[in-house]
């Protein structure tokens, strides 16, 4: 899905025009975003939550050359999905 198509499908869901979903749509991740920056966890109870994590230096490999490369520290935004999430994703699963 595109995100011409996810706006295109939140517009429609909820009877309003593309321009206010999108809008809305880029407030949400803004905020997110905002907040991974200050560390904090943003919880969508019955779907998930985003959170920050840490990655430490380390060295890896060019996979062509077999060159080893140092790879920076950096922080990394997590998705972990809600146990009603997976239960919904897994309806077979108990």
């Amino acid at each position: 899905m595109t995100k011409a198509d996810m706006i295109e499908a939140v517009a429609e869901s909820a009877g309003t025009t593309k321009a206010e979903a999108e809008k809305v749509l880029g407030a949400f991740f803004a905020y997110v975003v905002d907040r991974g920056m200050k560390g904090d966890k943003v919880a969508w109870p019955g779907f998930g939550s985003f959170s920050t994590t840490e990655s430490k230096a380390r060295v890896g490999r060019n996979p062509q050359t077999g060159e080893q490369v140092k790879i920076a520290a950096s922080t990394r935004m997590r998705f972990t999905s809600s146990s009603t999430l997976k239960a919904a994703l897994n309806p077979n699963k108990k």
